[in-house]
Order: structure tokens, then C-alpha cells, then sequence
């Protein structure tokens, strides 16, 4: 599993798809006649939303540490109970295909994976505001 995997994971992404998956998709008898055999498709599964403003800082709240979430990707981290090292860090920029200019500064690094890993986060379903994806 990769780290942005991880990042979701602790935010609830996909915890109810498992289960709406399974009331979705009841089994289906297929026709024995060769003409009357469909092509068996999965049935969509809408995503469902999940409010990661609400989740962080709920964590936020019960943690001891204050980590400023919003701006920081190490204090993100941290709050999700995930390794912020820089070497973990840039396992994910890469993992998230940051440019090999941001690379080399971690400074510029950092922005750039804090920022693309809420856009990430937004396009999987998340709820943020459009303050914190600018």
C-alpha cells in the first residue's frame, strides 16, 4: 500500500464502499442460452463524501501536540499517526509525481505535496474547502 493509500485509509475513505459494494451487488444468475449471456459489470457505486476538514480536526483536537494542518504537510502527517520523516516524505512526492525542480528544496517539496495531497484528497471524494486547494 502506498502512503497517499495510508493517508486515505486514516481519513475513512472507503470505509462504507466495502459495504454498500456488497448491498449493491447481489449475485446474479446468468443465462445459459450463449445469446442471452451479458457481459457482467459491476454496478456503479457512487463515492461517497467524506468531510476531511471535520475528521482533522476533530483529530486535532484530541491531540496533544498543536499541529497547524492546514499549512504544514509534517503536522498533516503527524496528525494522521504517520512517519514525517523527509525520507517518507519524499517516498510520497514521488509516489504523487512531483517535479524533479521541487525535489531538491525541501522547502518547495513540501508545498507542493501539501497542496497536491488535499487536491488528491478532494479528488477522491473529499470534502475541503477551496481556501485550503489554492
Amino acid at each position: 500500500m502506498g502512503i497517499f493509500s495510508s493517508i486515505l485509509s486514516k481519513l475513512g475513505f472507503g470505509d462504507d464502499k466495502k459495504a454498500v459494494v456488497a448491498e449493491v451487488a447481489p449475485a446474479v444468475e446468468v443465462p445459459t442460452t450463449p445469446q442471452l449471456d451479458p457481459v457482467a459489470a459491476p454496478a456503479p457505486v457512487a463515492i461517497s463524501e467524506v468531510d476531511v476538514v471535520a475528521k482533522l480536526e476533530g483529530l486535532a483536537s484530541a491531540h496533544a501536540e498543536k499541529l497547524n494542518w492546514k499549512v504544514s504537510i509534517v503536522d498533516l502527517m503527524k496528525l494522521l499517526g504517520l512517519d514525517s520523516s523527509l525520507a517518507v516524505r519524499k517516498e510520497l512526492a514521488t509516489e504523487l509525481g512531483c517535479p524533479a525542480d521541487k525535489m531538491g528544496d525541501s522547502a518547495q517539496m513540501n508545498m507542493w505535496l501539501h497542496k497536491t495531497v488535499l487536491l488528491k484528497l478532494a479528488e477522491n471524494g473529499g470534502k475541503i474547502p477551496a481556501d485550503l486547494l489554492n
